[in-house]
């Protein structure tokens, strides 16, 4: 109806999970695959596409809540950030709170009181019975569900190395006062989307104003985070002439 070609739009209707192989091997025929679907298929266009690959696996986000936080606005957007759509991958997984802010117990409690899972340390005086015991596994783990990791940290510091540790360049957030610690934030986390006292549920293109989202990238290139048409385009370029030649 709008004039494009029938072809514009195809679908393939096997099932057969040698056409995926194909698909990976066709140089040529296909410009750029963008899988959706669970880890292991991701994981396997990742490692055996010869074409353009746009993709993310795992969505291992992070809030950091630094001594300088509002206690009101930090307690709204880490419960938004976890309990607002759990299953999404802009879901806040971990929750790093700065040893110096008054109040950890509060957030704990307040995920809690949310219908959270909340796994820590519980010899951390500041957590306490509020925690289930977290294992190694957990600071690695896309939960996508009503399950949230938490960890005391030594300041800004702290925050970076735990998030270049165990994030997956998804989205990270801080909660900050202090204009210079949240500008190091933003500066240092590299992650394709890094927000300060903004819920990581922000992490959609259509919040970015781009329309439809694709998907959100964690690569460096050629696209990062947020995907849509303008993220997908390429350029052709076009030179006219009237017989230059180059020295």
């Amino acid at each position: 109806a709008a004039g494009l070609p029938a072809d514009a739009v195809q679908l393939v209707t096997t099932t057969d999970r040698a056409a995926v192989g194909a698909m990976l091997a066709a140089e040529g025929a296909i410009d750029l695959i963008i899988p959706r679907g669970g880890k292991s298929l991701v994981a396997r266009v990742q490692a055996q596409a010869r074409v353009p690959v746009l993709a993310h696996l795992d969505g291992i986000n992070h809030v950091f809540v630094h001594a300088s936080a509002d206690a009101a606005m930090a307690r709204d957007v880490v419960v938004n950030a976890k309990m607002r759509r759990t299953g999404v991958c802009g879901a806040m997984e971990t929750l790093l709170i700065d040893r110096g802010y008054p109040d950890p117990a509060a957030l704990v409690a307040a995920l809690k009181d949310a219908g959270c899972v909340v796994r820590g340390d519980p010899a951390e005086a500041a957590f306490g019975d509020l925690v289930e015991p977290a294992s190694e596994a957990d600071w690695d783990t896309e939960y996508l569900d009503a399950i949230c990791s938490v960890a005391l940290v030594d300041g800004v510091e702290g925050a970076l190395a735990h998030i270049a540790r165990h994030a997956s360049g998804h989205t990270d957030a801080i909660v900050a006062a202090d204009a210079d610690v949240a500008e190091r934030f933003l500066a240092e986390v590299d992650s394709a989307i890094v927000l300060w006292n903004a819920s990581t549920q922000f992490a959609d293109g259509g919040e970015f104003g781009l329309g439809a989202e694709i998907g959100i990238a964690t690569g460096r290139l050629h696209a990062r985070g947020p995907v849509a048409l303008e993220g997908l385009t390429t350029y052709k370029w076009l030179g006219r002439g009237t017989g230059q030649v180059r020295p």
